[in-house]
């Protein structure tokens, strides 16, 4: 496990003096998510990885629908720690994986890879070219990367942090080389202050 200290310190902060609901990227159902897993037919028994996924509901979800071999990664302990204590007995199904995004070294490989608001924290050329590679070696040939960041007209601040808007072109060019697109839309998000961010998802399969 290798991250970066002055992050980990930010992010556990933030989850300790925000709730959940409170979350600008809170959802009691992500939506969007699990019609790309539902598109795909993933399979019960798939390999499946939610990076930055914090204190997400995804994994709630995926866990009620009978998916048995799911990963939540994130940078804050904080964030692990409120899932685990959500889930209760649940978080035994779960593997909780401490790591940097920008930084992660995967020892395993995936069919379906989740990442929605995490890409978008990494800002420079070496990290976001990292983390494509990463992913390329991560996802089985076949398997599926699934990426949410803001838009263009998205925020361009989340959490006091800076953050890299994509459109589907530039979200696309980082990942084309290994991947292909299957689709692209805009997804606009009513954060719990009614506020909307919008953001870009896109769903690729790896080649070969």
């Amino acid at each position: 496990m290798n991250t970066n200290g002055a992050k980990q310190s930010h992010w556990d902060q933030v989850y300790s003096t925000k709730a959940l609901e409170q979350s600008s990227w809170y959802q009691p159902k992500p939506s969007i998510s699990l019609d790309f897993v539902q598109q795909f037919s993933i399979p019960k028994n798939a390999a499946i990885i939610d990076v930055g996924g914090g204190d997400s509901l995804l994994v709630d979800h995926l866990l009620d629908m009978g998916y048995q071999n799911i990963s939540v990664l994130d940078i804050s302990s904080k964030a692990l720690e409120r899932a685990q204590n959500r889930l209760g007995e649940r978080a035994q199904a779960v593997k909780w994986i401490l790591a940097d995004a920008a930084k992660f070294e995967p020892t395993e490989q995936y069919d379906f890879w989740h990442d929605r608001a995490a890409f978008h924290f990494l800002t420079t050329t070496a990290d976001i070219q990292h983390y494509a590679q990463m992913a390329a070696q991560a996802v089985k040939p076949g398997g599926f990367l699934v990426i949410g960041t803001f838009s263009e007209q998205g925020p361009k601040k989340c959490s006091g942090l800076e953050i890299k808007q994509y459109s589907e072109q530039s979200l696309v060019q980082v990942f084309d080389h290994q991947f292909q697109k299957i689709r692209c839309q805009q997804v606009d998000h009513l954060t719990p202050t009614q506020a909307i961010q919008q953001f870009t998802f896109c769903a690729f399969q790896k080649l070969g």
